[in-house]
């Protein structure tokens, strides 16, 4: 028996290997993968047969081989499946349909979310899921992204500041096992340092963190590759190490959290309390931080004044990445990666007076340039990765 579940797991792992050198390299003949992967070629025909069986992956024309020889290609079509994402930012939950490729074919925004209102927005998120379901044969699975610390195996939040009621929702329980497809569930930052990592044309590199920077502050890191999780899920929460030890108190229990200073929530509560935005009082947060952006984009001294202290905060934050996990690249992410170039610049005046010079020499600070929000995105790419890691619980491939 346990022969047998050694073998499962190794044809298991062959399978996930072949699917993701198609979804990165495109078109391949079996011979160029079996090179790729070291693996038989015996192997490989055995193994695309059941893929191609399954309609998993496709044969294409003939293609370029060795030694001036045509071969057939195969291909995974990123066209034909698509994936439903979720995201939930306390009060912004979105969703949207996306491709494999990351590319959002519909969203929408539900109505803002308030602690009373936390269970028609669950049930509005079901009936939208059902109906999608029903309209879209080649949905293949729901990734939704969540805030963090997110507890993995329990299924629920362990803090989320300032909007408390979400703490009491078990997303295993509301949402798994309720539909045709399988349902995974992700911290929002890992979701995005996954979106990043999958759809990023720029990014390169397997060291990678995706620093959220919304109305919650995250961290979501890739070391060679693979996700960093800790014991519960909740390894990287930087939103949650103070920065002052007599600081302003977090939901948290701690105070000084670099999340009371650079979130979209505390953001929005200095604009308040400066009076930068007329009736910002009576927006979302979202909005009154884009209002902010754009008056320190039309001149507006004390606006840019605010847009700077937040991106030395930010600045804060990336230093702490950067001593404790060391990337190559640190992509900034969410509402305030809307403050730009100004607050970019004020990010790295900080990141030069504080961290390692070797390490920030060698690290990249850019801003998500993602055509669609990464965190929305991100849900899309929990999905994606553990379709192409564990294709067996989407088709009968063994």
């Amino acid at each position: 028996m346990q022969h047998m579940t050694s073998q499962r797991t190794v044809s298991e792992s062959n399978r996930s290997h072949i699917l993701e050198h198609l979804y990165r390299n495109g078109v391949c003949s079996r011979a160029q993968i079996a090179q790729a992967l070291n693996l038989t070629p015996a192997a490989i025909t055995k193994i695309t047969a059941r893929l191609i069986d399954a309609r998993v992956i496709e044969e294409t024309g003939g293609i370029e081989g060795r030694k001036n020889r045509r071969s057939i290609g195969l291909t995974l079509d990123t066209d034909r499946f698509h994936v439903i994402s979720v995201k939930f930012a306390r009060s912004i939950v979105q969703m949207g349909i996306f491709d494999l490729n990351g590319g959002c074919l519909s969203s929408q925004t539900l109505p803002t979310v308030t602690d009373e209102t936390i269970g028609e927005t669950l049930q509005a998120i079901r009936t939208n899921i059902q109906t999608y379901l029903e309209h879209d044969d080649s949905i293949l699975a729901v990734g939704m992204a969540v805030p963090g610390p997110y507890l993995r195996d329990v299924g629920r939040i362990a803090v989320v500041s300032s909007m408390q009621g979400w703490r009491k929702i078990n997303f295993l329980r509301e949402f798994a096992d309720r539909f045709r497809v399988p349902v995974f569930v992700e911290q929002d930052a890992r979701a995005g340092v996954l979106a990043h990592y999958l759809f990023d044309s720029v990014n390169t590199c397997d060291n990678l963190a995706y620093y959220l920077v919304g109305e919650g502050v995250g961290l979501g890191v890739m070391e060679n590759g693979e996700l960093i999780n800790g014991s519960l899920g909740a390894a990287t929460e930087i939103g949650h190490i103070s920065i002052d030890v007599n600081g302003r108190p977090c939901d948290c229990g701690n105070v000084g959290c670099l999340e009371r200073y650079c979130s979209a929530v505390a953001v929005h509560e200095e604009i308040v309390k400066r009076r930068l935005v007329a009736h910002a009082s009576s927006m979302n947060h979202a909005r009154a931080c884009t209002a902010l952006f754009a008056g320190a984009q039309d001149g507006d001294r004390r606006a840019q004044e605010l847009v700077q202290e937040v991106g030395h905060y930010i600045g804060y934050g990336c230093v702490t990445i950067f001593n404790a996990f060391n990337p190559q690249r640190i992509v900034i992410g969410d509402i305030m990666s809307q403050g730009g170039a100004r607050l970019l610049t004020a990010v790295r005046e900080v990141v030069n007076q504080r961290a390692i010079p070797e390490l920030n020499d060698s690290t990249t600070i850019a801003l998500s340039h993602l055509s669609a929000d990464a965190t929305l995105a991100g849900g899309a790419a929990t999905a994606i990765i553990q379709f192409l890691e564990h294709p067996s619980t989407f088709f009968d491939v063994s």
